[in-house]
C-alpha cells in the first residue's frame, strides 16, 4: 500500500471509529508491548497496528478475545518471536475492551 493509500485508510478509520481509534492508539502505545516507543517517538507510533486491529473488534465478544486479536496482529506485523507470548498483551486487551465498550462506532 502506497503512502497516500495508508493515509486515507487511517481517514477513513478515524472518520468510522472516531474516539475508539485515538483512544486504542494512546492505548498501544502507552503499552509498548514490543518496547519500540522511545523518548520522543511518535503520537502515532503504533497507528499501522491500531488500523488493522481496530475493524476486527467488531469479532471480539470479550477481553480475551480482544487480546487474540491484538496479539495475532502484532504478531502478523512483527513476528512471534517479536511479538512475545499473548499473556503480554492481557492488561492493554482489558483497556481497549473497555475503551471499545464506551465509543461508539460508526457504520
Amino acid at each position: 500500500m502506497t503512502s497516500e493509500g495508508r493515509r486515507k485508510r487511517q481517514a477513513s478509520l478515524k472518520a468510522t471509529h472516531g474516539a475508539l481509534y485515538t483512544e486504542v492508539s494512546r492505548l498501544v502505545r502507552e503499552a509498548d508491548p514490543i518496547r519500540l516507543v522511545v523518548r520522543g517517538a511518535p503520537d502515532d507510533e503504533y497507528d499501522v497496528e491500531v488500523r488493522t486491529i481496530l475493524p476486527r473488534l467488531r469479532e471480539a465478544k470479550s477481553p480475551e478475545d480482544v487480546q487474540r486479536i491484538v496479539h495475532e496482529e502484532f504478531v502478523h506485523w512483527f513476528s512471534a518471536e517479536i511479538a512475545g507470548p499473548a499473556a503480554e498483551y492481557a492488561e492493554v486487551s482489558k483497556k481497549i475492551w473497555e475503551a471499545r465498550n464506551k465509543f461508539p462506532v460508526s457504520s
